[in-house]
């Protein structure tokens, strides 16, 4: 068997750990790949799909092609070669073709007076951002961050039947469900409690098994077509994501995510 048929074969290989990271920031992700390789006991067995844009995607496959990261499978793709991912199917595409969605996030102009220009980034439209809810559709995977340990260990979490594996966040009443979502709002305030906790969006478990069989990219779908107006949630993924895998998330150990690494001073 040649060296392309075993990439491949380890590609699809579902023995093998088996990670994804989102990211159009080729430094940020070769951090991710390097301390994961760093720190596992069996490099052999690492496997990870890197997914970014059209503009990074050359410069992104040149660098993992250099560099062998002790034997670690690596599979760089880009986002646009997905042919699922159109506006018929994706609510976000579908919401860009909108004009006031476009004038809100790109005219410059705050239209209400009284929404900040932080909510208005159109960083939280990149499909980057997005393509965590499409897991099941892109392959098996998860993860990113800084690793400082062996990660093996992840993939024999018992989830209990839940289907995310997340570090939970909150503390007293920080990031709590109403500290993201609008409980003004009767949809929200008729299906979740604001003091659910809130958990770290960043390293994730999921079982893709238990995903699809409870539709979850499709429950995603559901609340991001509900937020068209913006009146359930402001920005970013976090909210549509706290409300996608309500009652569908395990607590992992704190020590599997510490959040701050590199951005906060000690």
């Amino acid at each position: 068997m040649n060296e392309r048929m075993q990439i491949e074969t380890k590609l699809r290989d579902n023995s093998l750990y088996h990670f994804c990271v989102f990211s159009d920031n080729i430094l940020a992700t070769s951090v991710v790949v390097n301390s994961t390789t760093l720190n596992s006991k069996n490099p052999d067995m690492v496997v990870f799909h890197l997914i970014t844009d059209e503009i990074n995607y050359a410069a992104m496959k040149a660098w993992f092609s250099m560099n062998t990261f002790r034997g670690v499978t690596i599979e760089v793709q880009k986002f646009e070669d997905f042919k699922w991912l159109n506006a018929s199917y994706v609510p976000v595409l579908k919401q860009l073709q909108d004009s006031e969605t476009q004038s809100y996030y790109f005219s410059g102009h705050n239209n209400d007076g009284q929404t900040p220009i932080k909510f208005r980034n159109p960083k939280y439209l990149s499909m980057l951002n997005h393509l965590r809810f499409y897991i099941p559709e892109v392959f098996t995977c998860t993860g990113e961050g800084v690793v400082q340990k062996d990660l093996s260990g992840l993939f024999s979490i018992d989830l209990n039947s839940n289907v995310n594996g997340a570090v939970e966040t909150c503390m007293e009443t920080f990031h709590r469900y109403h500290k993201y979502l609008n409980y003004s709002h009767p949809l929200i305030r008729e299906h979740f409690d604001p003091d659910a906790c809130g958990w770290a969006f960043g390293m994730n478990v999921f079982d893709l098994v238990e995903w699809r069989k409870r539709n979850v990219t499709e429950i995603y779908h559901y609340w991001q077509e509900k937020n068209v107006d913006r009146t359930l949630w402001k920005l970013g993924t976090l909210p549509p994501g706290l409300l996608t895998f309500y009652g569908l998330t395990e607590p992992l150990d704190p020590s599997w995510h510490v959040s701050g690494i590199g951005l906060h001073k000690c």
